[in-house]
């Protein structure tokens, strides 16, 4: 009787005849586990590589455009750059690309629903390129979006040129959009739940495993890449105390409460601007929304982590940094520039992705979040002498409001603390995640992508003609 091993499917040996001596030599001598593993670990190492020069793009060019800024002054930059950004992405992908690379989880749903797991190989690179033009320039929202499809045609094209089968390149779709997840957060649990809760991608146990090999060497990949560093390291030197409970019960609340607000809103801009057919108009309305929010809440800018890296380590007052509010001090300050932060963050971030923008839904629900435990503690210190650490609430809310507006509440959980490297709150992150997706839960069943996808699919299709006829 053959060995198993030496007899791949039909496909697989055809693709893997038309391969070179390496790919043949692969095939003979190994089983199809195997096999995906390698397959999976390589994907993984270009996911997290691609990752890493993502952040590294968004801020270099971030850091050119804040040193125009200055402390004192009207500090113009903030009304140009981001409507800059959106036109420039928009123009990129109108003559360049030829289509637009936006709403990363968006597509890889539509394809993954339709079946259709062939990935054009330019997807590869083009959401990177895009995205970092649009967050470099200011666009308020994550680069999560951008390369999780960069991650899924990446894992698309090498599992076909590999020589798998279909539903191993789906698979393989799915480990390469984990990737890119694990990657730009350096979170490979976050990767898997995403994968998982997200994606609501099935798999079997061979397939899990080539996930978390993925997830983990991207994850690792990006780490190393930034030089061993955590994006939002969080001092931990104040151990949980169990009298927050009642308080982390609150904020829970107040966060599935504000991300009802956040998801509403978000809709409702988006809605408003597809319905602009012309993409320069389309581009400089949503170019306009944005760049007025960030002008007037610089901390809107870009992705925000650096903001939320001050702001969980006890630097509120970075919030008022280059905004109209600058030099003031006082509680009542920053409740109020909290507050403000808040109310338009939905509306910037929908503007960044409907209008044009290359952009991610993760990195904003985090800032949000990041910004309603700051308001929540704040308040409560300040109203009700509550004496908690606002610091921590802050950071508790980071998942409140990403498992509320995003509807993944055990990929919150882990991401949240895979990032920061901050396991030691994970019950008062639970705790917070339960109740705001529980009061979110009261009100929707819905999913934050799934209830989008027919609609999305139509605006690609109106988007893809407008470009055709263009050019």
């Amino acid at each position: 009787m053959a060995d198993k091993r030496t007899q791949p499917d039909n496909g697989r040996q055809h693709k893997a005849n038309a391969g070179g001596a390496l790919q043949r030599h692969l095939y003979r001598h190994m089983t199809d586990k195997t096999f995906s593993y390698i397959v999976a670990s390589v994907i993984g190492l270009a996911c997290g590589a691609a990752a890493a020069l993502l952040k590294w793009l968004i801020k270099t060019i971030g850091i050119g455009v804040a040193d125009l800024c200055s402390v004192d002054g009207f500090n113009w930059p903030l009304l140009i750059s981001p409507l800059s950004g959106i036109l420039l992405t928009i123009a990129v992908c109108l003559f360049i690309f030829r289509y637009s690379p936006a709403n990363g989880t968006g597509k890889i749903l539509s394809h993954l629903h339709t079946g259709d797991v062939d990935l054009r190989p330019s997807l590869m690179c083009s959401p990177v390129v895009t995205s970092s033009i649009t967050l470099g320039f200011g666009g308020s929202a994550g680069g999560e979006g951008p390369i999780a499809l960069a991650g899924a045609a990446l894992g698309s094209n090498i599992g076909r040129v590999m020589g798998l089968s279909p539903d191993m390149v789906r698979v393989m779709l799915g480990c390469g959009a984990a990737a890119g997840i694990a990657g730009i957060f350096k979170a490979p649990l976050g990767g898997a739940f995403y994968a998982l809760e997200v994606l609501r991608m099935e798999f079997s146990n061979p397939a899990i495993m080539a996930i978390v090999v993925s997830v983990i060497i991207a994850a690792l990949t990006a780490y190393a890449l930034s030089g061993f560093t955590f994006d939002i390291a969080m001092d931990q030197s104040i151990p949980f105390d169990p009298a927050w409970i009642p308080w982390i019960i609150a904020l829970g609340i107040f966060c599935g409460i504000y991300s009802l607000y956040y998801k509403y809103f978000m809709d409702t801009t988006a809605s408003l601007l597809i319905r602009i057919k012309n993409p320069w108009i389309k581009g400089l309305t949503g170019g306009c929304m944005l760049a007025l929010a960030v002008w007037l809440c610089p901390s809107l800018f870009g992705e925000g982590y650096a903001i939320v890296g001050k702001v969980i380590n006890g630097n509120f007052s970075d919030i008022l940094h280059m905004s109209l509010w600058e030099g003031k001090t006082g509680v009542e300050t920053l409740i109020l520039v909290a507050g403000l932060t808040l109310a338009l963050k939905t509306f910037a971030c929908a503007a960044t992705n409907y209008s044009g923008g290359v952009a991610g839904q993760f990195a904003p629900t985090l800032f949000a979040g990041c910004i309603a435990g700051l308001f929540f503690a704040l308040v409560a210190n300040f109203i009700f002498d509550a004496r908690i650490e606002v610091a921590h609430f802050a950071f508790f809310g980071m998942a409140g409001v990403m498992a509320g507006v995003i509807r993944a509440p055990l990929m919150a959980i882990f991401l949240t603390c895979e990032m920061s490297g901050s396991f030691g709150y994970m019950m008062a992150v639970v705790t917070c995640v339960a109740i705001s997706f529980g009061v979110v839960r009261l009100f929707t069943a819905n999913t934050f992508f799934l209830s989008k996808i027919d609609r999305f699919n139509g605006v690609i299709s109106r988007i893809s003609q407008k470009i055709k006829g263009i050019i």
